[in-house]
């Protein structure tokens, strides 16, 4: 059975990692190279850049930041925001990091996924989608972009499964619904996305304790979980949480 990976995920804007509720309200939680250091010694499988507000505001790549953290850490960087060209793809790459995210510049230009595939293999693209539900219904979940500032009028299942055709190998899927709330992950909308695409699925959105990362795996059948308030104030981290769902049978990486 395969193992599950925890990830560890540092929003950034304007240089510094925050965290908000459902996208907004942020509120600053520190150096992003300094808190990928902690969370990788802390037993993270992997750690996550986003620049939340690079693409709305237009601004150039946390490169600075993504070659002093690659520099101290020995596991998977993936880096996202702002990332519109394979230029810009190959930039993050020379920095330092393994994958790169993209999320509104793949929705203007589909294209864009099998560009960065072709180049530096498809384990190295992750597109990353935001949804929101418009209803009770898991199936009226709608693709955002630009941060959640902007509705695509595109389904998440029908532009997760787009994704794939086109070359991604792996989807980071947030919950909007549930994004910074703690009050567990949209494990309907993980299990309706991770049962009709054979690539990993990544939950993000809503994680507060171990139960929610055990039933986002066995509920959600998500092959990854990436959570960022439960690490940045101090409730857990990665190497307790991990401990704690082997503990509850769920196959993990387990560190020393």
């Amino acid at each position: 059975m395969l193992t599950r990976r925890i990830l560890a995920c540092l929003d950034v804007s304007a240089g510094r990692v925050v965290k908000g509720v459902q996208f907004v309200d942020l509120i600053d939680a520190g150096d992003p190279a300094a808190l990928a250091v902690r969370h990788a010694a802390g037993g993270a499988d992997e750690i996550v850049f986003l620049d939340i507000t690079a693409t709305h505001e237009k601004r150039s790549l946390l490169l600075d930041a993504v070659r002093r953290a690659a520099d101290r850490i020995f596991i998977p960087l993936t880096v996202g925001g702002g990332i519109r060209t394979l230029e810009d793809a190959m930039q993050v790459f020379d920095a330092g990091a393994d994958k790169v995210s993209i999320n509104s510049a793949a929705l203007d230009r589909p294209e864009l996924i099998t560009e960065i595939g072709s180049r530096f293999g498809e384990q190295a693209v992750v597109v990353a989608i935001d949804g929101r539900r418009h209803s009770n219904s898991v199936e009226s979940a709608e693709v955002y972009a630009s941060g959640g500032r902007k509705p695509t009028g595109l389904s998440v299942l029908a532009w997760a499964t787009e994704a794939e055709a086109r070359g991604a190998g792996e989807i980071l899927l947030t919950s909007m619904d549930s994004d910074g709330t703690r009050a567990g992950f949209d494990c309907e909308l993980t299990a309706m996305v991770s049962s009709k695409v054979q690539i990993p699925v990544i939950a993000s959105g809503g994680a507060g304790n171990v139960q929610h990362f055990a039933e986002v795996f066995s509920r959600g059948h998500a092959d990854a979980a990436l959570a960022a308030s439960i690490f940045h104030f101090g409730v857990s981290d990665a190497r307790t949480l991990k401990h704690a769902l082997a503990a509850l049978g769920l196959p993990m990486r387990l560190p020393c």
